[in-house]
């Protein structure tokens, strides 16, 4: 079934093939993107604080601890922009999102940063009226099956039932696999992600297929993660990022240079821990632009000077961040893309200058 935004996109175009209406380029999800705060960090001033787009609830990436309290990796990008922001990174409220859900929540305004798992591709860069400001973790495609099956590589799933989330490249990449290695498969597909996993654990399916990092997180959140194994199988690329909506360049500035910072703040060696130490002391030409004591960067982006350190007070350099929520889950950095570039590794930041 067509969403209204499709229905109105198109009746537009059959007008002006018609000649009786100038036709602007609008892309699917416009009409609701049309609704959304034309600037971003007025209405999140305005309003007292961000509105994040996260995940239902995925280990080491986004869910609510036993208190309620959100936490991971993804959400400490969320309180990063906060801190940048406001310099106080509890200024955040978190909405979760389903795969499917996520794209017009952010379209609509109904959160203004999207951090959920949610890979970069050419058409959601041009065609959902978004913008991906940067790539904050390396991540592609595998399969997970249950010890017991006995299965060892996923060219030996021909014929077998697999889980997987509607709305997503991952369904997409599963199809293209399966038709380029002969392999038939009968998908069982499900929105929500604890639906998913739940359908797994319990026999629905053979096998679990979405990003490694998210395998990775629903093995160590079992009751015996040995029972469960991740196939050597990587089947795509899926770098993943924040999502802001197209046309607020500034905004979208704010959150692609905050990711810079983590990044330029563990090249430095400077930590959560000793920040205000650096700021007292550290005389690299760098680290004084980073930190606010030279360069009016935090100006040019419409912030404070200390917005920088704030982050790095508030949540740590990319490594701690990474430390804190992912290597638990089993996700290791060490000969990875998410190593830092002087480490062989593509996280990489452009001179804070």
């Amino acid at each position: 079934m067509l969403a209204f935004g499709q229905i109105f996109s198109r009746a537009l175009r059959a007008l002006a093939l018609l000649g009786t209406v100038a036709l602007p380029a609008l892309a699917p999800g416009a009409a609701q993107a049309q609704q959304a705060p034309a600037n971003t960090l007025d209405a999140i001033r305005a309003r007292g604080a961000l509105v994040c787009g996260v995940n239902t609830g995925l280990a080491g990436f986004a869910q609510p601890d036993s208190q309620g309290v959100w936490r991971g990796f993804d959400i400490d990008y969320c309180r990063s922009v906060a801190a940048a922001i406001f310099g106080d990174a509890s200024k955040v409220r978190y909405v979760p999102t389903t795969a499917q859900s996520r794209f017009t929540a952010l379209q609509s305004g109904e959160v203004d940063v999207l951090f959920r798992n949610t890979t970069w591709t050419l058409s959601r860069d041009t065609s959902l009226g978004l913008d991906f400001p940067a790539v904050n973790f390396y991540d592609g495609q595998g399969f997970m099956v249950k010890k017991s099956a006995g299965v060892n590589s996923a060219l030996e799933l021909n014929g077998a039932t697999i889980c997987v989330q509607p709305g997503t490249t991952t369904e997409q990449n599963l199809t293209d696999w399966a038709r380029a290695n002969n392999i038939r498969f009968t998908p069982v597909v499900i929105e929500r992600l604890e639906e998913v996993v739940a359908a797994y654990v319990a026999g629905r399916c053979d096998a679990y297929t979405t990003d490694a990092s998210g395998l990775a997180a629903t093995r160590s959140a079992q009751p015996t993660p040995a029972d469960h194994v991740i196939l050597p199988e990587v089947i795509s690329k899926e770098p993943l990022g924040p999502a802001v909506r197209q046309g607020d360049a500034r905004f979208a500035d704010i959150v692609r240079w905050s990711h810079f910072a983590m990044l330029v703040a563990e090249e430095l060696n400077i930590t959560a821990a000793n920040a205000a130490q650096a700021l007292a002391s550290d005389q690299r030409p760098e680290a004084l632009r980073l930190l606010g004591k030279t360069g009016d960067l935090g100006k040019m982006l419409g912030l404070d000077n200390a917005w920088a350190l704030n982050i790095i007070k508030a949540v740590g350099n990319y490594g701690e961040v990474f430390a804190r929520h992912l290597t638990p889950i089993g996700l290791q950095r060490a000969r990875s893309p998410n190593a830092m570039y002087t480490q062989g590794g593509l996280q990489y930041a452009p001179p804070f200058r």
